[in-house]
């Protein structure tokens, strides 16, 4: 096989970088199911009226077809999309399977999605996602809307990452108000001030006037709206100043004033009420949240979300929901290239059992077994070689301690320290520290 050609946008990394990744999505998880969501996990691909139905997101799916058709075979494989997200994939199974559920439904959902984007840093076309939703039926509380924040605040503090801000902002604030200014194509308006850290004032007015229909007045309004940012709910005065009534305005102050003050109670600082938030996909109708780690704002949201009240129906019934995702992957690029995270040793092996000589490797075996049984990451050395050997063996691999059988007894060497005592593998025990690797920020040492 000749060398390959690497594919951008699909990372791939090594062991050591694995193993920090099983790390964070172990503390994740357990964050989240400390909260009471349970997991789930659904299948790759949708069909594209699906996919297509909310947003501008034609440019961003992939599609799943055979090389060659199957005239035989079952029919629609050509209208199916590998899924650019989490929550459509969720709607779907909600409304599946809606019989067998207890509302409100609490899920998290740990999963690779692909997105036709430019690879850059950061960026991939191949992610891993880690998702939370809640879900009722008919209505859900605005309260649910509050929670989000805190158990992402949770989850992203128990990891060896930057601090993070989540700026929140609520659809029927900005709605409202573009409603209370004359200006009638409101998601059209939206999707251009989510273009404003990207393009700038001056390319969003023309936007706004192109897509939205915006006089240059209005435009103005817009975008100063947009300006409004603030730790607390001080921002409501600040929208109140700006003289525009509208009662779904009125609605959405009041909805995101009780976000920010939930998660000031919970963690102050943590949340901050910015305006110019506003997400581009259009199912989204009430707080949305974006998430920026201290020292990488400039590479935008690590986490992001909202509330969506129409993205799943059957008849009558409604499924609104409200979640957040983090771009585990998107993250972890971002630390791995910026050589902010390691970890205390690339392998998990925690003790290596030396071979006296290849007619005895079954003794090493038996110990190895022993270990294992009692939870101590281990394996046997792959040669009888010279104990000297062995030991730089172990020392390249960073595992931190060579077992020696003996006929007399056993001993086991802290190759770091030279210390080697008598031990016997149905009782040892390393210590806590040294039992699994340890994952944290670069130059911790860890």
């Amino acid at each position: 096989m000749s060398k390959p050609t690497p594919i951008s946008g699909f990372p791939e990394w090594t062991p050591a970088q694995r193993m920090i990744e099983q790390f964070v999505l172990d503390r994740i998880r357990a964050t989240f199911e400390l909260y009471g969501f349970a997991p789930l996990e659904t299948r790759s691909v949708e069909p594209l009226e699906q996919l297509l139905r909310k947003g501008d997101t034609a440019k961003e799916v992939y599609l799943l077809r055979r090389l060659q058709a199957d005239t035989d075979g079952p029919a629609g494989d050509d209208a199916l999309g590998l899924h650019f997200d989490l929550t459509v994939p969720f709607a779907r199974y909600v409304l599946e399977n809606a019989g067998k559920l207890q509302f409100p439904f609490r899920r998290y959902q740990i999963q690779k999605v692909w997105r036709g984007e430019r690879p850059q840093e950061g960026r991939y076309r191949e992610f891993l996602q880690a998702d939370i939703d809640i879900v009722d039926r008919d209505t859900l509380p605005a309260h649910y809307e509050a929670e989000m924040p805190l158990v992402i605040g949770d989850a992203l503090r128990s990891l060896p990452i930057p601090p993070v801000r989540i700026q929140v902002n609520n659809r029927k604030i900005c709605e409202g108000f573009y409603r209370g200014i004359g200006l009638t194509d409101t998601e059209a308006a939206l999707r251009a001030v989510d273009k404003l850290d990207k393009i700038g004032p001056a390319k969003v007015t023309e936007l706004l006037a192109e897509t939205a229909g915006a006089s240059e007045a209005q435009a103005k309004a817009v975008l100063s709206l947009a300006e409004i940012s603030a730790p607390d709910a001080s921002f409501a005065d600040a929208v109140r100043g700006l003289g525009v009534s509208d009662p779904l305005l009125d609605e959405g102050v009041a909805e995101l004033t009780a976000v920010v003050e939930t998660a000031a109670a919970h963690a102050p600082g943590l949340c901050v009420a910015d305006l110019r938030i506003a997400r581009g996909l259009d199912y989204y109708t009430g707080t949305v949240y974006e998430t920026q780690m201290i020292g990488y704002e400039r590479f935008g949201s690590i986490c992001s979300g909202g509330r969506y009240d129409n993205l799943a129906s059957s008849g009558n019934v409604r499924f609104p929901g409200v979640g957040i995702s983090i771009g585990v992957t998107r993250l972890l690029g971002l630390l791995f290239g910026a050589e902010a995270l390691s970890v205390s040793r690339s392998v998990p092996t925690c003790v290596l059992v030396a071979v006296t000589a290849e007619e005895d490797r079954a003794a090493s075996d038996a110990v190895a077994a022993a270990l294992r049984s009692r939870g101590v990451p281990t394996e046997v050395s792959p040669s009888a070689a010279k104990f000297g050997k062995q030991i730089r063996y172990a020392e390249r691999r960073g595992i931190p301690y060579v077992w020696f059988p003996g006929a007399d007894g056993d001993e086991v060497k802290d190759i770091r320290s030279g210390e080697q005592v008598p031990a016997a593998a149905g009782e040892w025990t390393p210590p806590r520290a040294d039992l699994k690797p340890l994952v944290g920020p670069a130059g911790t040492g860890v």
